[in-house]
């Protein structure tokens, strides 16, 4: 594997057969940039073609911040070299190809980008301490297509549209009650309560969790791939604010 500069990637992490994604951007709450995507798509296709692991997890560095969405200053490039069509990056780093599960191990903000790349993980575990929120209409910045419309599977289309169109913030427990986090533990427990589902998960047949993630893909798969309009724009992102 490369030397990798935006994460941290290790296998068999806390857990043998788990492996390890860490946002290493703790400075700018975790937010991402086409490299740090392009960099996590490579650990989860690594993860994923590595026999001796069974599960991959996800998350960001430090105490703070899960992901706090696409880095601003990114975007704001993208923007003025005139991108359009679709996104130049994978925005979920790889984790909705990989047929291997993917826990999201949120321990703060999951905002923005940050939020659906939660989502979009098979399981979620939550710290006491997570926020959860979308941003795009608050901070103008539009998202559109199959990474809005697969929340609607998450949490139902009330909610979902009340997330997306509201940019609410919701604390942890909120998540769980709504359904967009499957367990939410105190903070000084929560690395203990992922590698309880990383123990339980790599006890099942591999190849039936395989054959059950691609069914349940099967929902959205369409609308991945009639994308119309799908702009890195949609990689919205939380204003990293200095009182969070």
């Amino acid at each position: 594997m490369p030397d990798f500069s935006d994460i941290h990637y290790e296998k068999h992490h806390r857990v043998r057969g788990a492996a390890w994604v860490t946002i290493n951007r703790p400075d700018v709450m975790n937010a991402f940039t086409g490299h740090t995507l392009t960099e996590m798509k490579q650990a989860v296709e690594d993860a994923c073609a590595d026999a001796e692991i069974g599960v991959i997890v996800i998350t960001g560095a430090g105490d703070r911040a899960f992901c706090a969405g696409g880095d601003v200053r990114w975007l704001q490039e993208v923007q003025r070299e005139g991108a359009a069509g679709p996104a130049p990056v994978d925005p979920h780093g790889g984790i909705e190809d990989c047929m291997k599960p993917v826990i999201a191990r949120v321990n703060g903000y999951a905002v923005g980008g940050g939020n659906h790349l939660a989502y979009f993980a098979d399981f979620t575990i939550a710290s006491e301490r997570a926020t959860f929120a979308q941003v795009g209409p608050r901070v103008g910045s539009p998202a559109s297509g199959y990474l809005v419309s697969y929340l609607t599977h998450v949490v139902g289309a009330k909610k979902a549209k009340e997330i997306w169109m509201l940019c609410r913030r919701y604390s942890a427990q909120e998540a769980l009650a709504m359904g967009l986090v499957n367990a939410v533990v105190p903070h000084e427990r929560l690395d203990e309560e992922v590698d309880a589902w990383c123990e339980e998960l790599l006890r099942k047949s591999p190849t039936c969790l395989k054959i059950l993630k691609a069914s349940f893909r099967t929902l959205y798969q369409p609308l991945r791939e009639h994308e119309a309009v799908f702009g890195v724009l949609a990689l919205e992102s939380e204003p990293v604010d200095p009182r969070l």
